[in-house]
Order: structure tokens, then C-alpha cells, then sequence
């Protein structure tokens, strides 16, 4: 039996999914911060995690907790939502522009 396109593809994550359908949705908001795509990206990703679920913590003790409970994708979305923040202070970044979104 010869495998379909759609069978050799890797399963896409639920979380990412419902990522996509709260973004659309949280473009509109009014959150006019810097960074403020990520750290929604961040608090989704967070909010889906067996930590916060499973193990009933909240998201940021999640964040310092470095059990397996977190998924890599949070973990790479707060490196990203940090480097934004920092991209704020450094002078060097001013004509560059921001990081992230």
C-alpha cells in the first residue's frame, strides 16, 4: 500500500492549530506593547502545556521549571519573547528594528 501525501507528513500539533485561530483573532486586540505577539504566543503555548493542566501550575512557575512538563516550543518561544525585550535596550538595535513581532 503506497503511502499519500498526507500520510507522510508529521502531525501538526494541536496547540499550533489553536495557535493559528487565536492569533487571527487576538490581531485585533488592543494590546499595543512591544513584543505583544509573542508574549501572547508565549501565555497560549504556556496555557497548553501539561505543567500548567496536568500538574496545576501556573504559567510562570512553568517557565522556571525545567522538568520536561514545558514543550521545546515554549521554551524557544520565551528565548524569542526575551530577545525581543532586550532588542527594547540595546542602542545598538535602534536602526535595526525590533526582533520578533
Amino acid at each position: 500500500m503506497a503511502q499519500t501525501d498526507s500520510d507522510s507528513r508529521t502531525p501538526t500539533p494541536d496547540w499550533r492549530l489553536k495557535m493559528s485561530q487565536f492569533y487571527e483573532d487576538a490581531v485585533q486586540s488592543d494590546d499595543h506593547r512591544p513584543c505583544a505577539g509573542l508574549r501572547q504566543e508565549l501565555k497560549f503555548c504556556l496555557m497548553e502545556s501539561d505543567c500548567v493542566k496536568k500538574h496545576n501550575k501556573t504559567p510562570r512557575e512553568c517557565l522556571k521549571v525545567n522538568d520536561g512538563s514545558v514543550p521545546q516550543d515554549c521554551v524557544l518561544l520565551r528565548q524569542t519573547f526575551f530577545e525581543c525585550k532586550r532588542s527594547l535596550l540595546d542602542t545598538r538595535q535602534r536602526f535595526r528594528g525590533r526582533k520578533g513581532y
